[in-house]
């Protein structure tokens, strides 16, 4: 299992990269469409970057999970990875953007996939070792639906607080 478990990280971290990505530019496809707005990034705020990164990642962990349904943490650790996958990308955006200043866009980019590498890298450390010691993969499950929730639910209902603020208009969520 544990060369098969590389080769699907392998293929989770390119998933996640590519369908984030295009999720960038799905609501703007789409001609700013309600049903896309939930799980697309409308606006350039981080809140909508972390949005990019977790919504393929839960796809991911849908295809992945009905392969490796054996493992007995599977829900578990997919949730520890998407929390820690989300949680970097303010974590460096705003580390690196307070060293330095303003960064160019490529770096920032860069931040996006550097982020679901930690994800996937996390989860094939966990994974290996069997850990955590999860004895109801229900919890897992309900971090990630809580999760998928609220980013659909502050995509409308928006906080007006930094991270949720596009940086190039001054809006907050849909406009």
């Amino acid at each position: 299992m544990k060369r098969s478990l590389a080769v699907w990280q392998w293929l989770g971290f390119l998933f996640v990269s590519v369908a984030g990505t295009a999720l960038h530019y799905v609501y703007e496809w789409t001609g700013e469409s309600v049903f896309a707005a939930p799980f697309s990034g409308v606006n350039e705020s981080t809140w909508e970057h972390m949005k990019l990164l977790f919504f393929p990642v839960l796809v991911f962990a849908l295809i992945q999970g009905y392969y490796l349904r054996e493992c007995k943490t599977f829900w578990c650790v997919k949730a520890i990875g998407a929390v820690v996958g989300i949680l970097s990308i303010p974590f460096l955006f705003y580390t690196v953007n307070g060293a330095f200043g303003r960064t160019p866009d490529w770096v920032n980019i860069s931040l996006f996939f550097v982020s679901a590498g930690l994800a996937f890298l996390l989860e094939y450390c966990l994974f290996r070792k069997e850990l955590p010691k999860c004895k109801h993969q229900g919890w897992g499950i309900l971090v990630l639906g809580v999760l998928a929730l609220a980013f659909a639910i502050f995509t409308f209902a928006t906080p007006e607080i930094p991270l949720f603020r596009d940086p190039v208009t001054g809006t907050y969520g849909v406009v």
